[in-house]
């Protein structure tokens, strides 16, 4: 059962559900343009104040291969990063460089603070099993459509149509408003 919040309430609750965790991995999921970015920022800083401790943020769109590598990405996510954290405590993968078009930058994690992956994709059959929290955010179309442009200026328009076909093929798939813990709708 998804349990339906305000965005402020959101950070709060999920904040005080981190807390009393041992390692917990927050999931924040939505369609592009949802505001995942901003509240996985919000919830990193509160969870600091609280906590004393900075989560790390992992973002899909650093896993992603490209404007076709949602499916990819969510793989990678899979493979490179949770099932390691899970079995040894740490994991290390390469952040995709969108300019180009190569994983290049190596990162690494431990377990000893909250991780927050935000993203689409990022809540799916698997992460949604492994995870201790999980949230989707959804908001209508005009304002993700909008909140794209101003992020990202005109140059990536061209990819909107392209890029939310996957994501509905993924979302029809797996799911993922369903298996969210908390939800914004």
């Amino acid at each position: 059962m998804t349990e339906k919040l305000g965005l402020d309430d959101l950070v709060t609750r999920l904040t005080e559900e981190s807390l009393v965790l041992s390692n917990p991995i927050i999931v924040i999921d939505g369609r592009a343009g949802s505001g995942k970015s901003t509240f996985a920022s919000k919830l990193q800083n509160q969870l600091f104040i609280e906590g004393e401790s900075a989560p790390r943020i992992i973002h899909m769109d650093d896993l992603y291969l490209g404007w076709d590598g949602l499916n990819e990405g969510v793989s990678y996510l899979q493979r490179m990063i949770l099932t390691p954290l899970l079995t040894k405590g740490s994991a290390s993968w390469q952040e995709y460089n969108w300019d180009l078009s190569a994983r290049d930058t190596w990162r690494e994690f431990s377990f000893g603070t909250p991780l927050i992956i935000e993203g689409c994709g990022s809540l799916n059959t698997f992460t949604k099993d492994i995870t201790s929290l999980t949230l989707w955010l959804e908001v209508d179309e005009e304002t993700r459509r909008e909140r794209w442009r101003l992020r990202d200026g005109e140059k990536f328009m061209p990819f909107w149509d392209q890029w939310a076909a996957q994501e509905l093929d993924f979302i029809a798939r797996e799911k993922s408003p369903e298996l969210a813990n908390f939800s914004n709708r």
